[in-house]
């Protein structure tokens, strides 16, 4: 077949509709690429929304990728926020896009969505940009130039339109066959289902329906879903809950040793021995040069030796870095810092020392790394390691050197005018550094010969031994707080600057640059994970606050796992630690991330308050998602909630018997949400049988997996054994949607396609003489009661992956009179 997904080419369109223009700034100047002219844009007359340009293409086109071009300088109208549309009519356009661009000169280039959700080509012809926001807040909108990228080939088209137009027909089969299910039209849905030959979903959903919905058999549907959850139909819905953050203080025996109050100390984990390492810091007197090790499985410390200069071992230090060496058992430490009147020609040298954690030996295997073509000695740097190719990268980070005047050390420190470290990598088996890319500020860096990288401090480095990638984002340079996201491949030397998908340029959606930031990865799971804290800038600890963020390197996407306010109590540093719930905002603390055991350790720091006063509390963070068993509870919940609201209505002794036996079992008593929850359910018994019940809960049910729930000796005469119990944690799982939304938009729809079919049901049934009131309520009780189940079902449903199950949306979605 002609044409591909690689034969991309230039794309011509015209302006098709736009919402204004202002002056001379007409939507047409787009078309042209003119950086130097400032006139050769299209400007809204307002940023009142909505404002926007709809492109159309000559023929509909596969489009993969838009380009914005710019004006040669930074300019307020630049669009910081934006969002696209794209479809084959005006009237009905997906979103395809949303970002922001940098306030800047360079060109961008973005991926547009061009694929369905089920994989398929999506040809388009109409482009909509839509404007949200501009760099400057009360400024209008501007765009300079636009060039759309993708492939037209006619052929090609035509085929991907024939497959497009096939998904959309099946997809409105499958709509009516939904809509005739849910009113009851058995004929029509089976006639449907011959004539096209069309799947409304897979067979298992079929089974749970008619086994729930037309038997209300809540049993064997219990049966089926946990059959569902075993073989692990519900872990997509799992694995994309958020987390959430369990932090508990690390309390070790009374009289065991234990490391003292510090910051600008170093934590590192030995991932097979689960062994936490601790060296040096400031105490708030003086600089250490103790050695401490942690088991983590047996929740001990051990101080290994407390001065390690007496043992040919690096001098007391802070600020310094280290890396550990699984394949051979040894920790990696370079980098410290010096006070501007300390520095002198004889002690600015940057040392490097190894240590071997089996013979308990220290070595030095350089005086002075800037010597033999490593980096020169610096402070708040970052230091990755390669165990496969035994290779070190050490990146960013302030040098250091000597005092030679007063008025040096001026200039330096108020001006800001620092000079900062490059990328560098040292081989291990040959003992070479290798300087990969200068700082942006190198002499050398203006040659085009020469790599160089924008360095800084404060920032996070991690390494990904899978992708073999360098990650580099946020810290600061000077007065400059960057939020800029880096990409180092180690193999191609390649560096790129990575834009996450949900960011644009809403800073909330992103770790605030300026705070100090502690980062860790999770390589398996493709995980990065980042707590920031207090900032060390005296002006911008206002927001005294703790949060912890999560990038999704498969999404390339963030997201806060949590948030917390520490402006009351800001002085929870100085109480019993037992009674702070997380550790208080510091910065110069250290975090390490255990694999193994998926969970954090947090030590020590500085809570800003005092200029000598340090911590040393030691934290574990826990991060845990739903687990089958929650969601196995939740079901039951629904389920069982279900069936006692319909027994309700017509046995309430049976009822009771239900409510204090199978729910009671999978209510956390404890809980006050759910012991509401519960207490509603009871409240059922005193109301009349024209009453629905509005139970439903605002989130999944907060499941608890370890909570000892009280016996009950009255026994329902169906009733079976639970779920098994363990020790975990309660936890709580995020609904698939808001539930009070959900039901409001379930009943809406099914009520108002319903409420046409009980019109016709009631119309025939006063029309024919053989139908009494009562046989027309118990018809209408009955539908009613499907209705129910059939919303019980949908809820079912969004647990489920989408390829098994019938359509989210409803025909009333759209019908509109």
């Amino acid at each position: 077949m002609a044409g591909g997904i690689t034969d991309i080419k230039k794309l011509e369109y015209e302006i098709y509709k736009y919402s204004s223009y202002s002056s001379s700034y007409l939507p047409e100047n787009i078309r042209e690429d003119n950086p130097t002219n400032q006139t050769s844009r299209w400007s809204s007359n307002t940023n009142s929304p909505p404002q926007f340009l709809v492109l159309k293409l000559e023929r509909p086109a596969i489009v993969t990728k838009i380009k914005f071009g710019k004006y040669e300088k930074t300019h307020v109208c630049n669009l910081r926020k934006f969002k696209i549309l794209g479809g084959l009519e005006e009237e009905r356009m997906l979103l395809l896009f949303e970002g922001g661009l940098k306030n800047d000169s360079i060109p961008e280039t973005f991926n547009l969505k061009h694929r369905t959700n089920s994989g398929e080509l999506l040809p388009i012809k109409f482009i909509q940009i839509v404007p949200l926001l501009s760099w400057g807040p009360s400024f209008n909108f501007c765009i300079w130039y636009i060039e759309l990228l993708g492939i037209e080939d006619s052929i090609f088209i035509l085929s991907n339109l024939r497959k497009y137009n096939m998904l959309r027909e099946v997809e409105i089969v499958r709509l009516f066959m939904k809509h005739c299910r849910q009113q009851g039209y058995v004929k029509a849905f089976s006639a449907l289902q011959e004539e096209t030959g069309v799947r409304l979903e897979d067979e298992k959903m079929t089974e749970l329906h008619e086994i729930l919905v037309n038997n209300g058999d809540f049993k064997k549907t219990e049966e089926i879903l946990v059959d569902f959850i075993n073989s692990g139909l519900m872990d997509d819905y799992l694995s994309r809950q958020e987390y959430k953050p369990h932090w508990s203080l690390q309390m070790t025996p009374e009289h065991d040793a234990r490391p003292g109050r510090r910051g600008g100390h170093q934590l590192i984990i030995d991932p097979l021995t689960s062994t936490i390492y601790l060296y040096g810091g400031w105490d708030g007197s003086e600089d250490l040069s103790d050695l401490w090790s942690y088991d983590v499985k047996n929740n001990r410390w051990a101080l290994i030796h407390e001065k390690s200069e007496l043992l040919e071992g690096p001098t007391p230090r802070a600020c310094h870095k280290m890396v550990y060496d699984t394949k051979n058992s040894q920790i990696f430490m370079i980098g410290r810092y010096l006070d501007s009147a300390s520095r002198t020609e004889d002690n600015i040298n940057s040392d490097f020392y190894l240590y071997n954690t089996i013979s308990k030996t220290w070595f030095l295997i350089s005086n002075d790394t800037a010597q033999v073509g490593g980096p020169q000695l610096v402070y708040d740097h970052q230091m990755c390691i390669d165990v496969d190719k035994q290779t070190i990268y050490v990146f960013g980070g302030r040098i250091l050197e000597p005092k030679f005047s007063f008025s040096f050390r001026n200039e330096e420190e108020t001006t800001g005018d620092y000079k900062y470290s490059g990328l560098f990598s040292y081989h291990i088996s040959t003992n070479t550094w290798n300087h990969l890319l200068v700082d942006c500020g190198h002499p050398t860096a203006a040659s085009p010969h020469v790599q160089s990288i924008k360095s800084r401090v404060t920032h996070s480095m991690l390494f990904h031994h899978k992708h073999r990638k360098l990650y580099i984002f946020g810290g600061q340079r000077g007065k400059d707080y960057m939020t800029d996201f880096l990409i180092y491949d180690v193999d191609s030397t390649e560096l790129t600057n990575m834009t996450p998908e949900n960011v644009g340029t809403d800073s909330k959606n992103v770790p605030q640059s300026g705070f100090t930031q502690r980062a860790t990865i999770d390589c398996e799971k493709d995980e990065i994970y980042v707590l920031t804290s207090l900032s060390k800038e005296k002006e911008r600890r206002d927001l005294n606050i703790n949060s912890f963020w999560l990038f999704s390197l498969a999404k390339k996407e963030w997201c806060c796992v949590y948030k917390s306010d520490h402006s009351i109590g800001e002085n929870c540093y100085l109480k019993n630690q037992n009674a702070c719930a997380e550790p208080c905002p510091r910065y110069a603390h250290q975090i390490v991330y255990d694999a193994t055991n998926q969970v954090h350790f947090l030590f020590g720091g500085n809570p800003g308050m005092n200029s000598h006063f340090r911590l040393d509390d030691f934290w574990m963070l826990r991060l845990e998602k739903p687990t089958r068993d929650n969601i196995l509870r939740y079901c039951k919940y629904l389920l069982r909630k279900q069936e006692y609201e319909e027994i309700a209505k017509t046995n309430p002794l049976s009822a009771i018997s239900y409510l204090q036996t199978k729910l009671y079992d999978i209510i956390d008593h404890n809980d006050p949400a759910q012991l509401k929850e519960f207490h509603k359910l009871a409240s059922l018994l005193f109301k009349s049988d024209n009453t629905d019940c509005e139970t439903e809960p605002t989130s999944l049910l907060a499941c608890s997996l370890g909570g000892s729930l009280k016996p009950n000796t009255q026994k329902h005469p169906n009733e079976h054994d639970g779920p098994h119990e363990d020790n975990a944690k309660m936890m709580r799982v995020e609904s698939p949607k808001n539930a009070d939304d959900a039901d409001a938009s379930s009943i809406s729809s099914l009520s108002s396609e319903c409420s046409s079919s009980q019109t016709a049901r009631a119309t025939a049934s006063s029309s024919s003489s053989s139908f009494s009131s009562r046989t027309r309520k118990a018809s209408d009780q009955l539908f009613e009661l499907k209705i129910r189940r059939c919303l019980l079902y949908n809820k079912l449903v969004d647990l489920l992956p989408e390829s098994l199950c019938q359509p989210k949306k409803n025909i009333s979605d759209f019908v509109l009179l």
